[in-house]
């Protein structure tokens, strides 16, 4: 996008010396100039605006047109100049269209299976039973040893505050805001974590806590009944969901009924790292 940019800009530069553009009944066929024979047509042009950043999106119509207009006849002319295209572009152009028209192809897919129906049908199978889940508002000190953990445990039973103590003594991100963890549900915390915090009473202090992180002190401040998501709520994700499992089911429809040879199986991968290979 970044050359686009700039062989468009110079395009526009161009286009403030020249008038606009005048066709009539003209369509995607018709040719607005060519370079040592080769045609540009408008259908080229109107492709390439289609794919502009936004910002020249918004430019006059005739500087659109002459930018565009110029640009693709820059590029034309620097293509030509490549004799001979070496074995490398070539293939690149290729990877380019097959990833190209593989997407045009994909996203036939997607928009046929993103419907408001099916995501109606998702959110339902995901939430029409589902009863509000516990959540938990809770904080922790973190250190390196049992001992550690014991010293400050005895400390905070004599009346130490808690805050104070993980702001001092806790070795992870939270320690910045007296250990606050923010609110949680189950299954988002290491399973010894939560078996503790789902055994405790708000205001209790539990520990020491053994994690694959070190020794927590942890501190159950309260919990709550999480609302079940809306449909809006949840309409990224699930819409993400859809895509994915279409996507996936079209690309195994597919592959399962083209003939397939991978002759390349058994090359050593390290041939991958070789460009020399390119040059032969």
């Amino acid at each position: 996008m970044a050359k686009l940019g700039r062989f468009f800009a110079a395009g526009v530069m161009m286009a403030a010396l020249t008038g606009p553009a005048v066709a009539q009944n003209a369509g995607a066929d018709t040719v607005v100039a060519s370079v040592n024979g080769t045609e540009i047509t408008l259908g080229h042009m109107i492709v390439l605006r289609s794919r502009l950043p936004e910002q020249y999106q918004a430019l006059a119509d005739d500087v659109l047109f002459n930018g565009i207009l110029e640009q693709l006849v820059q590029q034309e002319a620097l293509m030509q100049s490549l004799s001979p295209v070496t074995r490398r572009d070539a293939l690149a152009v290729q990877n380019d269209t097959r990833g190209y028209l593989s997407g045009v192809a994909l996203k036939a897919v997607v928009e046929a299976a993103v419907t408001d129906t099916a995501l109606q049908a998702a959110y339902d199978a995901r939430f029409q039973v589902a009863a509000p889940q516990t959540e938990y508002s809770a904080a922790h000190i973190l250190v390196d040893t049992e001992e550690k953990a014991l010293a400050l445990k005895a400390e905070i039973d004599a009346g130490a505050d808690f805050g104070d103590l993980a702001r001092k003594h806790s070795s992870d991100g939270a320690a910045q805001s007296g250990g606050d963890l923010g609110w949680f549900g189950i299954g988002m915390m290491v399973m010894p974590f939560e078996e503790a915090v789902l055994t405790m009473k708000p205001g209790e202090v539990k520990g020491p806590v053994k994690t694959d992180f070190g020794w927590h002190l942890i501190r159950l401040n309260e919990t709550r009944l999480a609302m079940v998501p809306s449909l809006d709520d949840m309409r990224d994700d699930l819409a993400a969901e859809i895509e994915a499992k279409a996507v996936e089911d079209h690309i195994k429809t597919l592959t399962g009924a083209a003939k397939i040879e991978k002759s390349g199986i058994g090359i050593d991968p390290a041939l991958l790292r070789d460009e020399t290979l390119l040059d032969k």
